[in-house]
């Protein structure tokens, strides 16, 4: 039975979305119990049933206004730190918050720890593929860190293998690297060599650089870059798809009679459309190279949203994501020793 530790507390409509979405995947994992770390009052008169879903009382709470790094030091008592120190203690197997993102990024580092050998772990992103074809794929680092070198973004190729085979189930997965050119010599000093780094590495699927425009035509699994350009990039793809999505209701509104009944008729392609477009089903960013799965969804989540993450856990834990990547290391420097 797999144990996941979860910030009862954390996000703008917690605990009502959290504890909504944690009993909905109550209800179809059955191989899941879950540790609600938060108001015991709340959380008492929020849960229906509380088969395998236990109350841990806590007595602080981390706003998403605190300063992460301090939070964690000061505020022992909060629903995340408490969350994360039953994973580092091993009574739990994941650690999941819809709250404040710093803190949780600080949580998975510092409480729970980075896997040996890793230099610095990176938050992973997953987004709809919108070139006509479904599916999605994997962005690596997407914002944990705003500074990065060449060996931490071989690094994130493959951690994203690993995630990609282990989680999403695809065998030999492509990796791209996001660069303003698709040749070789193109780019940063630092996305220059860390090309090399990882077009050497035989075990890496490597198609190359990839350019910002072409990061959801389908030609990657995973797509690596500094957290900088990482975040930048997903914030400009996040925007520019809700913008479409506005223009297109705005043009909806405006196009008079003949356009709505037109509308109508393409009412079900729409609502396939906007489904594609919804990252809620995707699940939330997870810190990979942590010593457990740590995994953030959005602070506006609701109870859909937390199901989905919740489904992702699940799916991180079952696929031995994380024993089989420190697992690997540790035959690498076995093999750097001798």
């Amino acid at each position: 039975m797999m144990k996941i530790a979860v910030d009862a507390m954390g996000g703008d409509y917690a605990p009502q979305s959290v504890v909504a979405g944690v009993e909905r995947a109550r209800e179809e994992f059955k191989d899941v119990e879950f540790l609600l770390f938060g108001n015991q009052a709340q959380l008492t008169e929020l849960i229906k049933d509380k088969e395998r879903l236990t109350i841990i009382p806590t007595t602080e709470l981390i706003t998403m206004n605190d300063e992460p790094v301090k939070a964690i030091r000061k505020k022992k008592d909060s629903s995340l730190v408490r969350a994360a120190q039953a994973v580092k203690d091993g009574a739990a197997d994941a650690l999941f918050s819809c709250g404040n993102t710093g803190a949780l990024l600080a949580a998975g580092l510092f409480i729970i720890g980075r896997i040996r050998g890793v230099a610095r772990p990176g938050l992973l992103s997953t987004l709809p593929i919108i070139s006509g074809q479904e599916g999605v794929f994997n962005l690596l680092d997407s914002g944990a860190n705003a500074d990065g070198k060449p060996e931490h973004l071989y690094q994130y190729a493959l951690l994203g293998k690993y995630y990609a085979e282990s989680v999403r189930g695809i065998d030999n997965p492509r990796i791209g690297l996001l660069n303003n050119g698709t040749e070789p010599h193109k780019g940063s000093k630092l996305t220059v060599a860390a090309h090399q780094l990882i077009s050497a590495d035989p075990s890496l699927n490597f198609v190359g650089n990839v350019e910002a425009r072409d990061m959801a035509n389908g030609s990657c699994d995973v797509i690596v870059a500094d957290g900088f350009t990482g975040n930048a990039a997903l914030k400009s793809m996040e925007g520019t798809a809700k913008g479409i999505m506005t223009m297109l209701k705005d043009a909806i509104m405006t196009s008079g009679v003949k356009g709505k009944l037109g509308t109508l008729l393409l009412k079900p392609s729409l609502m396939k459309l906007k489904q594609r477009m919804d990252q809620s089903t995707y699940g939330g960013a997870v810190l990979l190279g942590a010593k457990a799965p740590v995994v953030k969804a959005h602070g506006a989540s609701d109870a859909r949203t937390v199901y989905y993450t919740v489904k992702q856990i699940r799916a991180m834990v079952a696929g031995q994501m994380i024993p089989k990547f420190t697992a690997y290391l540790a035959t690498q420097q076995s093999r750097e020793d001798s």
